[in-house]
């Protein structure tokens, strides 16, 4: 039986950005420098709009009740004076729809953690995380460069993998994906670059860019866009912590929402639809329930 869309169960149009990872962090030791954040994982069913890793848009999706609703944080970056990953960003959910937080970075030796997208690997042999398929690109490989101060990777982004190391240069952090789910074409889920004696970019969507030179630190990923921190320079520096994910939904407007009150959202009419923007919730257990 075909459903009435006049009134609930709702189809709706949903974008879910999960948190991005962190970049590596690097010790007191000159040398390797350390890779950037992969970009949090990236779900969208907008109709002709594209989902994270290279996936068309995710099937259509019918909402009504009370359902669990998350915007996860950004992972922490990799602190100064240690050799280490930068920390995975969190899931962000609405329903049944779970995108994975992005992988970190890898420290000068280490290689990028697994996530939505993957984090870029480590200067000194570091491999590139994994990304989740239908949400995001792998990281990038480190340089084969021997020498001091050699670049690491950048970390994967929604829609393009991290670039890798090359020479003492960082790789830049993959582009994100573009969305006009709130009326305007916005782009998230951009990878963190790779630090270096020269950083690499972050990527389009929110990544930021690669510390470069000594002393230098990567730079955070920009909030609500799932963009992932940057890799630490050459000399004793810290990742940049990866931005917070969104939650955005749309549904006609005679449909009621109510959020409980850890739920920070902003609202819009776009066309027929009301578009709901949602930035933070204060814990996990927030919810959204939909008439």
């Amino acid at each position: 039986m075909a459903l009435n869309y006049t009134r609930a169960p709702w189809a709706t149009s949903y974008l879910v950005v999960a948190g991005g990872g962190g970049g590596g962090g690097h010790t007191g030791v000159p040398g390797f420098s350390a890779a950037g954040g992969g970009a949090g994982g990236y779900r969208c069913n907008v109709s002709g709009e594209n989902s994270g890793g290279g996936s068309s848009a995710e099937n259509s999706f019918t909402v009504s009740g009370a359902f669990t609703i998350t915007v996860g944080a950004g992972g922490s970056g990799g602190t100064d004076g240690v050799d280490e990953n930068g920390a995975n960003g969190s899931s962000s959910v609405f329903a049944s729809i779970t995108s994975t937080g992005g992988g970190g970075g890898g420290g000068r030796q280490l290689a990028g953690s697994a996530g939505g997208s993957g984090g870029g690997g480590g200067a000194k042999d570091g491999a590139g995380g994994g990304g989740t398929s239908g949400q995001g690109f792998d990281g990038g490989t480190a340089s084969s460069f021997t020498g001091a101060r050699g670049g690491s990777a950048g970390g994967g982004g929604a829609g393009v993998a991290g670039s890798n190391g090359s020479g003492t240069t960082g790789g830049a952090g993959g582009n994100g994906v573009a969305s006009s789910i709130t009326g305007s074409s916005v782009t998230r889920s951009g990878g963190g670059g790779g630090g270096g004696s020269s950083g690499g970019a972050g990527g389009s969507g929110g990544g930021g860019a690669g510390g470069t030179g000594d002393n230098d630190n990567g730079d955070p990923g920009t909030a609500n866009t799932g963009g992932a921190g940057g890799g630490g320079g050459p000399y004793n520096t810290a990742g940049g912590n990866g931005g917070s994910g969104v939650v955005i939904f749309s549904l006609p407007t005679q449909a009621t929402v109510t959020f409980s009150g850890g739920v920070t959202q902003t609202s819009a009419v776009v066309g027929v639809n009301r578009v709901y923007t949602v930035t933070a919730t204060s814990t996990d257990s927030e919810t959204v329930t939909i008439s």
